[in-house]
């Protein structure tokens, strides 16, 4: 048996980035920021990048900006590439979401799409 299953709730980094493809499938790309459950407050978050496809990723790009606070489910994955420079193969984690869920009041939602920055910076 195998078992590839993430849950992670966070802030997102930025708003969705997204992509349209001729065939009508939709990719949306962003990051979440997640606080580690420990005493010390002053340590960063942990940061994981995301991949939304199809009525998910429309959902994602309506509704998420950034600062929203969000859960999803998915599974990990890893992008490859070459690098350009040195032909040395490269790999990235990547959370690829099933779920998701919109997990911050109407009031924080309001928010984080009010202004350019959405009133939230990258400390989160």
């Amino acid at each position: 048996m195998t078992l590839n299953k993430v849950h992670l709730v966070g802030r997102a980094g930025r708003d969705p980035e997204v992509k349209y493809f001729e065939s009508g499938k939709v990719v949306c790309n962003f990051a979440i920021a997640v606080n580690r459950n420990t005493s010390n407050r002053d340590e960063p978050p942990d940061w994981f990048d995301l991949e939304v496809w199809d009525k998910t990723a429309e959902v994602a790009a309506n509704y998420v900006k950034k600062g929203s606070l969000i859960g999803v489910s998915g599974s990990l994955k890893f992008d490859r590439w070459n690098d350009r420079t040195t032909g040395d193969e490269r790999q990235k984690p990547v959370i690829r979401v099933d779920r998701l869920e919109l997990l911050g009041s109407r009031k924080d939602n309001e928010a984080a799409s009010g202004g350019s920055s959405g009133g939230y910076d990258d400390d989160f």
